[in-house]
Formats: C-alpha cells, sequence, structure tokens
C-alpha cells in the first residue's frame, strides 16, 4: 500500500507512521510536512532511512505541490497536517483557517482530480462542543467554540461536501484528547510533566474541573488504520479512550508520578470560552471491532518516563 500522510511529523501523524511500519511490511509512505513549530523530524528519526519512507517539505495549502505528489498515485490519503493549539487559535486565528480549512480544500481538490480512493481526515471531538452530560455520537450537531474547533469543523464539512457531491471516498476520525510520547511540550500533560521536573509551577485553568476523556496514541493509530482499512465511504468515527477526568485529577496524577508536591499547582484564569466537558459514543468504530487497548494509569506513568529519559528531545522544544 502507498499512502500519502500529511502532517506527519507531528505528534498523531509521527505515531502513526511508526504504527504502519511496525504492523504492515509492504507499506510505502510519503511525508509531506510544513514542519512548523509542531512538526519535528526528530520524531521519525529511527523511519527516516527506511527505503519506503520519503519526506517532503511543503505546505498542503500549495496546490501545485500537492498535485504533483499526489499524481504520482497513492492508494489512501491521510491529512493530520493542522494547526491545533487552541490557546494559540484565540490569539492569532488567520492560520487555522488557513491551514486547517484551506489546506483541507487542496488536498480534496488534489484527491478529486487524481481518483484518490480513500481519503481520511483527522479531527477532533472538539467540533462538536460542550456536553453536560451523555456523549456525542457521530450524528451529533457540530457547535464549536473555539476558533480551532471551528476550523476543524469546517475541514470535516468540506470532506462531507466532496463525499456528497464528487463521490470522493473521504472518511473522517474523532478522537478524543490524546497523549503519549512525542507530544509537543506546549500541551497539558507534557507540559505539565516538564514544567514539574525542573520544580516549575503549572498552570491550571479556572477551577480544574474541565473533563476530558483521555486516549493513548498508540490506541488512536490502531483506530485510525483500521477506519483506514474498513471505513465505509462517507463515515465518521469517534475515537474515544473511555477514561474521563478532569484536568485537575490529571495534575495530580502527575505530581504523584513526580512525587512533587500540590503546591506547585497554580490556578490562573480560565480560558476564553472553555468547553466544560467532552464525551464521546464511539458506536461507530466499535461496529468494526475497535477497542482501547492500553490503561489510562499505566499509560500516563509510561508517558511520564517517556520524558524523563527524553529530555534531549524536549528541552530545545521549551528553549
Amino acid at each position: 500500500m502507498r499512502i500519502l500522510v500529511t502532517g506527519g511529523c507531528g505528534f498523531i501523524g509521527s505515531n502513526f507512521i511508526r504504527h504502519m511500519f511496525g504492523t504492515y511490511p509492504d507499506v510505502s509512505i510519503t511525508n509531506l510536512d510544513k514542519l512548523t513549530y509542531a512538526g519535528n523530524p526528530a520524531n521519525l528519526a529511527d523511519v527516516e532511512n527506511s527505503c519506503d519512507y520519503t519526506f517532503v517539505k511543503g505546505d498542503i495549502c500549495d496546490a501545485p505541490l500537492v498535485d504533483r505528489l499526489i499524481t504520482e498515485g497513492f492508494d489512501a490519503v491521510l491529512n493530520f497536517a493542522a494547526e491545533s493549539h487552541v490557546d494559540r487559535s484565540i490569539a492569532g486565528p488567520e492560520e487555522f483557517i488557513r491551514t486547517d480549512v484551506f489546506g483541507t480544500f487542496t488536498l480534496l481538490e488534489a484527491c478529486r482530480r487524481r481518483n484518490v480512493r480513500r481519503y481520511v481526515q483527522i479531527s477532533t471531538d472538539e467540533v462538536y462542543g460542550s456536553i453536560q452530560e451523555g456523549s456525542f455520537t457521530e450524528g451529533s450537531p457540530l457547535a464549536p467554540n473555539s476558533p480551532y474547533s471551528a476550523s476543524k469543523a469546517g475541514g470535516d464539512l468540506l470532506v462531507r461536501a466532496y463525499f456528497k457531491t464528487y463521490g470522493l471516498g473521504g472518511m473522517i476520525t474523532r478522537s478524543s484528547n490524546n497523549f503519549g510520547p512525542y507530544q509537543h511540550p506546549e500541551k497539558l500533560i507534557p507540559l505539565f510533566i516538564t514544567n514539574l521536573m525542573d520544580d516549575l509551577k503549572v498552570p491550571l485553568y479556572g477551577d480544574g474541573l474541565n473533563v476530558r476523556d483521555w486516549l493513548f496514541v498508540a490506541d488512536n493509530c490502531k483506530g485510525i488504520d483500521l477506519v483506514l482499512r474498513e471505513g465505509e465511504p462517507g463515515g465518521v468515527y469517534n475515537i474515544g479512550g473511555g477514561s474521563e477526568r478532569t484536568n485537575i485529577e490529571i495534575t495530580k496524577g502527575i505530581l504523584a508520578a513526580l512525587g512533587k508536591p500540590e503546591s506547585l499547582i497554580e490556578h490562573v484564569p480560565d480560558r476564553l470560552g472553555h468547553d466544560r466537558r467532552y464525551s464521546l459514543d464511539c458506536s461507530n468504530l466499535k461496529a468494526l471491532g475497535y477497542r482501547p487497548r492500553e490503561d489510562f494509569e499505566e499509560m500516563l506513568s509510561e508517558t511520564v518516563r517517556w520524558y524523563a529519559d527524553n529530555r534531549a528531545w524536549w528541552e530545545p522544544l521549551k528553549a
């Protein structure tokens, strides 16, 4: 199988590429990545010399480049490329709209012209907004509350439109909060781990009672792989971890793993438009046989150990 992965030097994309090479002996992967601050070639240092791996530096908004690449012929395209940090989207939304909406359009147009058989859009549970009780299904209305989630919802709607209008074999995965190795230290879990390793305070928004469903990145990659192989064109698939935790619970778990005092928690003013709770019903993916395999507490401990063992990876990113 020949696949094009966009944004493959990012957190989820790099873990997915590693998963594919570790699972299939006959896969060939081309990785198109702009290498923004969140795209790190070091994430794929262990595969960069493989004869089945090709790296192309470029922007998914660059239509001539994207068209040339897809002309080479791929069995599938998976779009991981995105601006994805909510705080950054609040401070500067323009780049999010450009990458997450116009970039998706550029990819879809090239795939339509070249008759690419399967296209997978990697999205987020944040497009549904916040839910007080129960869980979002794939049919729940989209109600994004930040420029980031709105830009991702825009990309999702384009995928739907290209399936309905042109018959493009597009599918969407919407995962809950990922964590694990190679996640940029601006995100909650790696930020708190790395701060606490240096006895720095951790900034906890508001009362810390915002709820997220946490998903170990390897489980997300297995879910995306399953959708790639067995998903129905036009289908939407939620991928959850079944591990809902408040932010204060996550914080105290990291403190305990590192043996640090709660006095290092610093409550800061809440984020603008901060969603209170996310929760996913993953029935569509479960119907394909998917179950998250990893235990949350064990994987949180493993993630803490990974950052402890890989200072050389994250220290330059924080510097």
